[in-house]
């Protein structure tokens, strides 16, 4: 299974912050999943593959997003 998350951002530099910021969580992962996040312009894709159920794909999906909302705080609060 695969899933495509695709977060727009004002600007390329607040993307460039949010893609790094979730990219940590990406090192250490289960062997049968892959998780891969890039930044392009103003955008950040996270790519997952996961060979395990779709509950897992799920859980996986809601981690990052978690991971992402957490970054996005911490980003904003640093524009103020």
């Amino acid at each position: 299974m695969e899933a495509k998350i695709t977060l727009s951002y004002k600007s390329p530099r607040e993307a460039e912050a949010i893609a790094k910021a979730i990219s940590p969580d990406n090192v250490k992962v289960p062997t049968d999943l892959t998780i891969k996040t890039i930044k392009r312009g103003h955008k950040v894709i996270t790519l997952v593959k996961s060979q395990r159920n779709l509950e897992s794909l799920i859980a996986t999906i809601d981690d990052i997003l978690m991971s992402v909302q957490v970054a996005e705080k911490a980003v904003s609060a640093g524009y103020s």
